[in-house]
């Protein structure tokens, strides 16, 4: 039986977001909303304080997956940055997981850079030996001012040590960046630093996510008074194309296929960069079809 046909099974509470990835993963809760939730862009957690859940409802979370969830091969762990968890509570989980779930072969969360830093390099290597085979890390930019406008609470350098910690650990690293973040001030400056963030980095995975802005977060407010202007649908494809054209993700995967993105791509870099910006150059003239404003989404 598919687990997802009966989601009153799990306790989730306010919005539950997960990774295009993840889309048929077992979703646990472990977490409450974000330890952070300051980022301008990002109206997800609003609804709700950061927590970590009683230990009780994820046991009832995991003998429910344990009998409706056979299917499912994969767990994604949420909220917003639940590697922010102590070790102790990691420990019980991934192993509760490897006790009550044993035919998953992949643990997955959502992860920032403070949370990384709070694990020890030995931290990282024990969650990779309990099962925990990938993080998704926000990123959102390589820029410095821009980083700092949109309050990511992280420089460059930081992003790339604990990305590069992650991957030290054994650990599959899904970075996410954000295109027209630096608004129309700082769009291709944006696009090169970030293309060089994740040439130093080199993680196995870029997604590339088109910025929308939400009623209500700072950045929204922001383009309200006329101090943030958001790239228009070339601009966002210059960026793109920037970012791709500074990218070396030694043999990684960049991908721009969020409902979100107007020209979805797909590309092993380096190898696929001149391609990939070939068809770029296409759809800026015009040759390439784009998907339509009524068809993007969150």
């Amino acid at each position: 039986m598919d687990c997802s046909s009966e989601p009153q099974g799990f306790d989730y509470v306010g919005n539950c977001i997960r990774p295009p990835s993840e889309a048929y993963s077992i979703l646990i809760q472990a977490t409450l909303g974000c330890s952070h939730n300051k980022c301008g862009f990002c109206g997800t957690y609003k609804d709700k304080r950061f927590a970590i859940k009683d230990q009780k409802i994820l046991e009832r979370d995991i003998e429910f997956a344990s009998k409706h969830c056979s299917r499912q091969r994969r767990v994604f762990i949420m909220d917003g940055d639940a590697l922010i968890m102590p070790m102790k509570r990691w420990e019980w989980l991934l192993g509760q997981i490897k006790e009550k779930l044993p035919w998953v072969t992949r643990v997955g969360a959502y992860a920032n850079s403070k949370a990384v830093a709070m694990k020890s390099d030995e931290d990282l290597a024990r969650l990779k030996e309990l099962g925990l085979g990938i993080l998704y890390y926000g990123v959102e930019s390589g820029h410095p001012v821009v980083l700092k406008e949109m309050v990511k609470g992280a420089t460059p350098e930081k992003l790339i040590e604990q990305g590069r910690r992650v991957k030290k650990a054994g650990i599959k690293l899904s970075v996410t960046v954000l295109l027209g973040v630096g608004g129309t001030k700082y769009s291709l400056e944006h696009a090169k630093a970030t293309g060089e963030l994740l040439t130093a980095m080199k993680p196995d995975y870029v997604g590339a996510l088109t910025l929308m802005l939400i009623p209500g977060t700072p950045m929204y407010e922001a383009q309200q008074r006329g101090e943030f202007e958001l790239p228009g649908v070339e601009g966002m494809l210059r960026e793109l194309r920037e970012m791709i054209a500074n990218t070396d993700l030694g043999g990684g995967l960049f991908y721009s296929n969020h409902a979100s993105n107007y020209l979805p791509v797909k590309a092993v870099l380096p190898r696929d960069r001149e391609a990939t910006l070939a068809l770029i150059d296409q759809a800026l003239g015009g040759r390439v079809g784009l998907k339509p404003e009524w068809m993007r989404a969150l």
